[in-house]
């Protein structure tokens, strides 16, 4: 494509190297594209509370998509924009479907202040909620255990289901089949974590509205991805990049497949543009 106008990148597995780190090069390249005047846009199933370390690292702001899309955050003044919620009604027919889906399985709920637009500040308030059998997937420091009740009885922008003997891809293909459309389902590891979103929300629908408020047209995007929560994405924009490191399935839909995170495979990519 030519020079885009509106660059968006996945995090982990993408941007950030296979140590989670943001590379001088990448961040160097990140630089110019704004420098250009051209909007770089993360999307990511992080949540907000996690976007700032690579924001910091980058050394650039503007809005990002969290949450594979269920949240807009201006990182320059941390604050919600908009969040796609998955209300409590949903949120226990949900879990209990998954009992039966995929029994012996663990959920947590992801929140983020709503109706003032920021975080809640009060201590009562708890991001990240989980069942005293879940196992985390990644450290979390603000983590906290609660009974089911309490976990489901707030709106979430995302649910997280663990199974420590399944794949992700065996979890979706079982909680697919008797969910259907009632939520949106995807994952970003392979090591049994389920993502589910409230319905039709996607890193696509997320990045489109960012797109939108920005006045860019989706044939004037380029993004970055490589798991099968991007593939969303890659399909929407007018020009998708997989990683080499990539799932296969966000191989087989990719426009171009540039080198992988280790080889600061976005740089490459971006440093023939700008």
């Amino acid at each position: 494509m030519e020079t885009p106008a509106l660059v968006a990148s996945d995090v982990d597995g993408t941007l950030l190297d296979p140590m989670e780190r943001v590379t001088a090069r990448t961040a160097a390249a990140v630089r110019r594209v704004v420098s250009a005047g051209t909007p770089f846009v993360l999307v990511t199933g992080r949540p907000p509370r996690w976007v700032m370390p690579v924001v910091d690292a980058l050394g650039v702001t503007g809005l990002a998509v969290c949450a594979n899309g269920a949240v807009v955050y201006d990182t320059a003044e941390r604050r919600v924009l908009r969040a796609e919620l998955l209300e409590p009604v949903l949120l226990h027919d949900v879990a209990s479907t998954l009992d039966r889906a995929l029994p012996g399985c663990a959920v947590a709920v992801e929140r983020v202040g709503h109706h003032a637009g920021t975080f809640f500040a009060e201590n009562r308030y708890r991001h990240f909620l989980a069942e005293p059998n879940y196992e985390h997937a990644w450290p979390d420091a603000d983590s906290s255990e609660a009974q089911r009740a309490e976990i489901l009885g707030h709106p979430a922008i995302k649910l997280l289901v663990r199974h420590q003997e399944m794949s992700s891809a065996e979890m979706a293909a079982a909680a697919g089949e008797m969910l259907g459309s009632a939520v949106d389902i995807t994952y970003s590891t392979g090591a049994g974590l389920l993502e589910l979103s409230a319905p039709g929300v996607t890193k696509a629908t997320g990045l489109a509205a960012v797109a939108e408020l920005l006045g860019v047209d989706r044939s004037d995007v380029a993004a970055f991805g490589d798991m099968p929560n991007d593939l969303p994405m890659l399909r929407w924009a007018g020009h998708g990049v997989a990683m080499a490191n990539a799932h296969p399935e966000v191989l087989a839909v990719a426009d171009e497949v540039a080198a992988p995170n280790s080889a600061d495979g976005v740089a490459q990519v971006l440093e023939r543009w700008f």
